[in-house]
This record gives structure tokens, sequence and C-alpha cells, in this order.
């Protein structure tokens, strides 16, 4: 089944809390808190403003202490993390550990140590100007099917970067297991509709 995730915006938004748990309350699967250089305690008031049913489906992507105290879903590292953490961070059982990878030869690199992955940019960045996609979908097609039969184990990939409705439909068939979105939320005066609509595009 295609998951579609969504990353928060990365600075506050007016009424955060409210339009987060709205995503959820729709049905959305994961949600990731990226909120880069936040201090814990702003981010711990972020997550003690979503309704605690929703605290299962929360990522964070800083903070570790955090997911463990919230009994949150899972922890996602960035490339500079990764480098410093170095053995697997302490979870619970069931919190899933995930990262963002640039690069097929990353996926090759990493695919035993995490629960799944991202790989960016499939498509150029709304989000990020100039942040423009390296890959041709054809050739990740290839590498995953490749590691799936001839390694033996290929982790989940989502497609992250540039996914709008127009092109999330390409993705199942590329062999990604899902995508995380942003851009196309966030720039939206209605995510929960945003989000609806990239939904239907892969059913």
């Amino acid at each position: 089944m295609f998951r579609l995730l969504v990353i928060t915006a990365p600075i506050a938004l007016p009424d955060e809390p409210r339009l987060l748990t709205n995503l959820l309350d729709a049905g959305l699967p994961s949600l990731h808190l990226r909120k880069p250089g936040w201090p814990a305690a702003q981010v711990e008031t972020l997550i003690r403003a979503i309704p605690t049913p929703f605290h299962k489906r929360l990522v964070l992507h800083e903070h570790p202490e955090l997911v463990r105290q919230y009994h949150l879903g899972g922890l996602h590292l960035t490339g500079a993390q990764r480098a410093a953490t170095g053995p697997r961070p302490s979870l619970r059982s069931g919190q899933t550990l995930s990262t963002s990878l640039h690069s097929l030869a990353e996926i090759r690199r990493h695919r035993r140590r995490y629960d799944y992955v991202f790989l960016s940019p499939i498509f150029n960045s709304i989000s990020k100007q100039g942040y423009a996609s390296g890959f041709q979908l054809p050739e990740v097609q290839k590498c995953l099917e490749l590691l799936a039969t001839r390694v033996g184990y290929c982790p989940h990939v989502l497609a992250l970067g540039g996914v709008a409705a127009e092109n999330i439909g390409l993705l199942p068939s590329a062999g990604f297991a899902g995508a995380a979105v942003l851009g196309t939320i966030w720039q939206s005066i209605d995510p929960v509709a945003a989000w609806r609509q990239l939904t239907a595009q892969t059913l």
C-alpha cells in the first residue's frame, strides 16, 4: 500500500496545532515534525498541543528523548545526525528509525539500518528554490528492484521533493513505497484538501 506522509513546515505556522490535528484526524498515517533549530522545550509544547491519541503517528527529526518520553511513532535522522549518532539510537519497541538519503549509492550502503528512508529530490523541489531533481525514475526503479531481488532486502523508500498531484501517480510504478510531502501541503490554503487530493491520485 502506497504511504503518503506529511512533513511540517520548518517554521511555526499560525494555529499550527489545529492544522496538524486536522490532518491526523482526516487519516494522515504519519506526520514528521521537522522544526530545525527549535529547542526541545518548544518542540515539546507542540507535541503536547496535539491530542495524545495521535502521538503514535508523530515522528520527530530531532530530540530522541521526546520520542521515548511521549511514546511517539519514531525518530528521523538527517545526514549530519546520522554521522554523529553512531550505533542505532535507543528507541522503544515499535518505534521506527528513518533517515533522508540523496543518492542510490546511499540506499545500498544504509539499507539495513532503517525502517524506511526518504530519497530526494525526486522532482524539482516546491519548497526550496533551486533544489533540482537529480534522478531518473527508470534508474531508481532498476536499483530498487535489484536490491529487492538480488540482494534480498530493500527498505521502504519514500519519494521526497516536488511531489504534487500531477506527478505523484508516477511513483508507485517506479518502486516507491510512498511519498513525503511538504510544499504541496503548506502552500495550499486548505492542507487537508491538498492531502486528500494527493491520496486520491495513488488509489
